[in-house]
């Protein structure tokens, strides 16, 4: 049994290892400005080793920072928030939102990153969910299965481009309309922040929890749209632009120059980066 909260590692609550301290910063859907990651190369060459890493859950971390008692000295802190990837400090832990990559340039039911936008505002704006577990997750398949298979607290897989079928923890929920999808997903955070307490032993995760977070029947089927799995997304050209892997995750200053030279990026859980054609982005 547990004892102790989670310890997700953020910015204002960094991972102390063994070769100083871990820093992670959260990526709503995996999307990326050229010119954030142009700055945070800058700021990993100051404070860091140097390099970028990526995560499964298609965020960035920094190691090797200095060690100030558990801490980022001050200066390492405000660096990481130039970069605009640090826009709320009491909720950075808590913006756990995986989107497929490709959504809005190619392929899927519809475009989810207006849904992931609303839905980071929404979880930012509301002072009860500061307190959200940093493994919490949220994650959202826009139709095409690609992240069908993935472990989720909260989420959904798009059925038209009109409803989604939300998905709680291991089981599938309400079939919902697709406009309100980011207040429905927000209204499971708070049910499970409230649900599971303040215990030091407190769940980390829905299907953690002892009883149901909401009364949906039980045996709730998945929707007959439901897309089977479709696996991560091969690496080279795809549908909307291309994949580039970044082996081990590790974007060194030489790999993350040439992505640098594209506008708009998304980085993937697979341990790669997607890089929109300009032709589709607007498409």
């Amino acid at each position: 049994m547990r004892t102790r909260p989670d310890r997700c590692p953020g910015v204002l609550r960094p991972w102390v290892a063994d070769d100083g301290l871990l820093v992670r910063l959260r990526l709503v859907g995996g999307r990326l400005q050229a010119g954030a990651l142009a700055r945070l190369f800058e700021v990993s060459a100051e404070f860091a080793d140097g390099s970028v890493y990526l995560t499964t859950r298609a965020n960035l971390q920094l190691r090797g920072l200095a060690d100030h008692g558990g801490e980022l000295a001050p200066d390492a802190v405000v660096a990481l928030e130039s970069t605009g990837l640090l826009p709320s400090r009491s909720h950075e832990l808590v913006r756990n939102i995986l989107v497929s990559p490709q959504t809005g340039y190619a392929g899927g039911r519809t475009d989810l990153r207006p849904a992931a936008a609303q839905l980071d505002a929404l979880l930012c704006a509301d002072p009860r969910l500061a307190g959200l577990p940093g493994r919490f997750l949220f994650v959202l398949d826009d139709g095409r299965g690609d992240l069908r298979d993935r472990s989720t607290d909260a989420g959904l897989v798009v059925l038209s481009d009109r409803e989604a079928q939300l998905r709680i923890g291991e089981d599938w929920g309400a079939v919902i309309a697709l406009e309100d999808s980011a207040d429905r997903l927000t209204e499971l955070a708070v049910a499970f922040q409230h649900a599971r307490g303040a215990r030091p032993d407190a769940p980390w995760h829905i299907r953690e929890l002892a009883r149901p977070l909401l009364p949906v029947p039980a045996g709730t089927a998945p929707d007959p749209r439901i897309p089977p799995p479709s696996g991560p997304l091969p690496f080279g050209i795809v549908p909307g632009g291309t994949h580039v892997c970044v082996p081990d995750g590790v974007l060194t200053p030489d790999r993350g120059q040439p992505l640098m030279e594209h506008a708009e990026l998304v980085v993937t859980p697979w341990q790669g980066v997607f890089i929109p054609q300009a032709q589709e982005a607007n498409r």
